[in-house]
């Protein structure tokens, strides 16, 4: 993707709209190194960022770039002036000129508040600010222009979503049939197992998946490589979390499956599982229904609904993470994430974002449980990938 495709007449006319409802004078891209990932989808500049390149799109006119002398290649096509500078000073002297009296968003928030969409070192406001700009947070444009899903990456969601679900259940199939043939499986073991399936299936992941058994599973980011490893023992839960995309550079799909090895799960562990997939499809449900009445919802609200069920049952301090991330080409986005415990998410879902749903159990020492689906937010509602979401635990039946 480069500039000229990106920068469309289309996309450059949303811009203008939503920066003249939001009273601003313009939108300040900033990129170094690649650190802000909102900048490099907005704009599909190509390469890796050794000098610092600001992009101006204004609510008015043809957008502005500030760029290096030896980079201006990165904003080749752009439908607009492109501004050199070589020394600091003249990089100060650009951004004055380009920026003084006016009000701008960038990818900023306030005592980073949200950190997936605090994406500008503090030193780059300051200079902007220095330079003669207001600074205000470009959340409402990053879900609208950045977060959102192309008819492309939906498609490769679906696909990946239906062959992830395939690989976990075939995983909890392959921890049987180990037993059967009087092996003992491994966390480490399934690991590599699935990241064979991956390949075998046409998927890519940037990282392997999370496998978590009996005590390990109420740890939510259990590491199996971080350890020796661990035997996949009878009579304990399985948590498998993993995600995956048709290639690198796409939207991936993001589910936690759970099993019980041994047959039937004792009450306790099957009633934590109900409250969990309670809390989950509740979540869905106060969308869908908000959503049909024709009312906002953030993600703040979406994580109260999950947190609600938990907390009701008696396991609200055992719940330590947000219900859920935003999902674009990042596994976990810059859009609006379920999240009203890590952090204060208020920013509005928007049609065409997509996000997970995870909320979690996790009783220390003993056991932990997740379930985990995702959701593409249509105009008409919310889509769960994958098809079919888990209703109970997988019972691994294992001779005795």
């Amino acid at each position: 993707m480069s500039v000229a495709e990106s920068l469309t007449p289309d996309v450059l006319a949303k811009v203008r709209k939503m920066l003249a409802d939001l009273r601003l004078d313009g939108w300040l891209l900033f990129d170094f190194h690649g650190m802000n990932p909102v900048a490099t989808r907005v704009l599909g500049v190509g390469g890796l960022a050794t000098r610092r390149l600001f992009v101006l799109l204004p609510a008015s006119g043809r957008p502005i770039a500030v760029a290096h002398a030896i980079e201006q290649h990165r904003v080749a096509g752009l439908p607009g002036e492109v501004r050199t500078y070589a020394a600091w000073r003249q990089l100060e002297e650009q951004l004055s000129r380009l920026v003084s009296g006016k009000r701008l968003a960038m990818e900023y928030s306030a005592k980073d508040a949200v950190p997936y969409l605090d994406r500008v070192p503090a030193g780059v406001v300051e200079l902007v600010r220095a330079a003669g700009a207001e600074v205000v947070t470009s959340s409402e444009l990053v879900t609208a222009l950045a977060a959102r899903w192309t008819p492309q990456e939906l498609d490769n969601h679906r696909h990946a979503a239906r062959l992830v679900k395939e690989v976990a259940l075939a995983a909890f199939e392959r921890v049987r049939t180990w037993y059967a043939e009087g092996q003992q499986p491994t966390e480490q073991g399934l690991q590599r197992w699935v990241m064979e399936a991956f390949d075998q299936a046409g998927l890519r992941t940037n990282e392997p998946p999370i496998v978590g058994s009996g005590a390990h599973a109420a740890n939510p980011h259990h590491d199996p490589m971080g350890q020796s490893d661990t035997v996949i023992a009878t009579g304990q839960v399985l948590l498998l979390d993993l995600w995956a995309g048709t290639e690198i550079d796409t939207v991936y799909a993001d589910q936690t499956w759970m099993a019980f090895v041994g047959g039937a799960p004792p009450t306790e562990v099957a009633h934590v599982f109900d409250v969990v997939r309670d809390a989950r499809d509740h979540t869905v449900a106060v969308l869908a229904d908000r959503w049909r009445e024709g009312w906002s919802v953030t993600g703040a609200e979406l994580d109260d609904a999950a947190r609600k069920v938990i907390t009701a049952a008696g396991y609200g301090d055992h719940f330590v993470h947000r219900t859920g991330h935003s999902i674009d080409r990042e596994l976990h986005g810059s859009g609006p994430h379920l999240d009203n415990y890590e952090t204060h998410d208020d920013r509005k879902l928007m049609a065409g974002v997509g996000f997970s749903i995870e909320p979690g159990i996790y009783l220390p020492g003993r056991f932990g449980v997740r379930s985990e689906i995702n959701v593409y937010l249509r105009d008409d509602g919310p889509e769960v990938t994958p098809e079919g979401p888990q209703q109970e635990m997988v019972r691994i039946a294992v001779a005795s």
